[in-house]
C-alpha cells in the first residue's frame, strides 16, 4: 500500500477559499482507480478520503471526465456516478468533462467510440441521446451536474474524421456541439453548458474558432454558457500569462459570459525541456506560484467573469509525467511518504 501525504501549507496556498474567484477545483478522476490499486492518502498523519482532503483544504469543485467506454477502469458513466456521489457527499459542485471518445480526447486525438454511427446526421442523433440520457442519470442518483464539457478540448473538433475541422470545416463540428447542447438542454434546465479548448492563452487560435464556430441553424451563442481553456508551461512557450490575459479579455468582451481555466500544472520535478516561465522554480513552491498567476489573470478579466480554476490530477500517483515530459508532475501539493 502506498501512501500520500498532503503538504498543507501548500495547499492552501492553491485552494484557499479566501480568493476572490468562485471556484477553486480538481480534477480528481482516477482516483478510484488509484484506490484500488492500493494508495490512500493522509492528512495530518490521519488516512483520510482524498476528495474530503480537498474540500477540508478550500477545493469546492470536482472535474470528473467521463470516456464512452463501459469498463470502470476507463471512466465510464458508471464509475464517473460513483465518483460523482462521493464528490457531492463532500460538498463539492460538479464540472463533468465528456470526452465522447472511448478513449483520452484532445487536440490531437478525438476518435468516435466503437458502436456509434461514423455518419454526420447518425452522429447528431447519437449525442444528443446520450448527452441527454446522462445528465438524466447523474439527475436520478440525487447528483445533478451543475456544468457539463460537451468535449474535451476541441480546437480541431470532435468525433473524428467527421467532426474534424482540418477536415470538414466548421459546420459538422457546430451542428454535434448543437446537438450536444440540445441533450443538455431537454434534460435540465439549471445545467451550465461549457466549451473547452485548449492553449488559452493563444489568443489568434481562440479567435478564429470562435469566429467560425457559430452558424445560423446550428451552433449558437445561446448553446453555451461559459468558456473552459487548458493552460499549460509544457506546450509553448507562448503560454504567458500576459498572452493568456489578452486572450481571456478579449472572449469575455465579445462575448460577456464567464471563464474557467479548467486545465493546469506545473512540475515538481523536470529537464530536458522548456517551460513557458523561467522564472518560476520547478519545485511544489514553484506550482504554488503558477496558480496564482492564474488566478491573478482570472480575478482581472471585466466583469468579474473570471470564475475559476480547475487543477489537473493532483492525486494521480504513477503517472509521473501526467501527459507532459517532465519527471514529476503530482500536483501541486503532494509528496509519497
Amino acid at each position: 500500500m502506498r501512501l500520500i501525504q498532503i503538504c498543507i501549507i501548500s495547499l492552501l496556498a492553491v485552494l484557499s477559499p479566501a480568493q476572490a474567484l468562485t471556484f477553486h477545483g480538481a480534477d480528481g478522476s482516477s482516483l478510484v482507480n488509484l484506490e484500488n490499486s492500493g494508495i490512500t492518502y493522509k492528512d495530518s498523519g490521519v488516512t483520510t478520503k482524498f476528495e474530503t482532503i480537498l474540500k477540508n483544504h478550500g477545493a469546492n469543485l470536482a472535474r470528473i471526465r467521463i470516456w464512452t467506454s463501459t469498463s470502470n477502469s476507463q471512466y465510464s458513466l458508471d464509475y464517473g456516478l460513483a465518483l460523482a456521489k462521493r464528490a457531492v457527499a463532500a460538498g463539492m459542485t460538479l464540472l463533468i468533462d465528456l470526452h465522447y471518445s472511448d478513449t483520452w480526447a484532445d487536440p490531437g486525438h478525438q476518435a468516435i467510440p466503437s458502436g456509434w454511427p461514423t455518419t454526420l446526421s447518425g452522429l447528431n442523433t447519437q449525442i444528443y441521446t446520450y448527452t441527454n440520457s446522462l445528465v438524466k442519470a447523474f439527475a436520478a442518483q440525487g447528483t445533478p451536474i451543475q456544468y457539463i464539457q460537451i468535449g474535451n478540448e476541441i480546437n480541431d473538433g470532435m468525433l473524428w474524421p467527421v467532426g474534424r475541422i482540418s477536415v470538414n470545416g466548421y459546420s459538422p463540428l457546430s451542428q454535434l456541439l448543437h446537438s450536444a447542447a440540445n441533450g443538455v438542454r431537454d434534460a435540465s434546465s439549471t445545467t451550465k453548458i461549457m466549451v473547452h479548448l485548449a492553449n488559452g492563452w493563444d489568443a489568434n487560435a481562440i479567435s478564429s474558432f470562435y469566429n467560425q464556430i457559430f452558424i445560423p441553424g446550428e451552433f449558437a451563442t445561446g448553446d453555451f454558457d461559459i468558456l473552459g481553456f487548458s493552460f499549460y508551461p509544457f506546450y509553448g512557450t507562448g503560454a504567458t500569462y500576459s498572452a493568456l490575459k489578452s486572450s481571456l479579455q478579449a472572449m469575455v468582451t465579445k462575448f460577456g459570459k464567464d471563464i474557467m481555466v479548467v486545465e493546469t500544472d506545473w512540475p515538481a520535478a523536470c529537464s530536458g525541456v522548456t517551460l513557458s516561465d523561467t522564472a518560476i522554480t520547478v519545485s511544489p513552491a514553484g506550482q504554488s506560484t503558477w496558480v496564482a498567476g492564474i488566478r491573478t489573470v482570472l480575478q482581472a478579466l471585466s466583469g468579474g467573469h473570471g470564475v475559476g480554476i480547475v487543477y489537473w490530477e493532483p492525486g494521480w500517483v504513477g503517472n509521473a509525467g501526467l501527459g507532459s515530459s517532465c519527471a514529476v508532475g503530482i500536483l501541486p501539493f503532494l509528496s509519497i511518504v
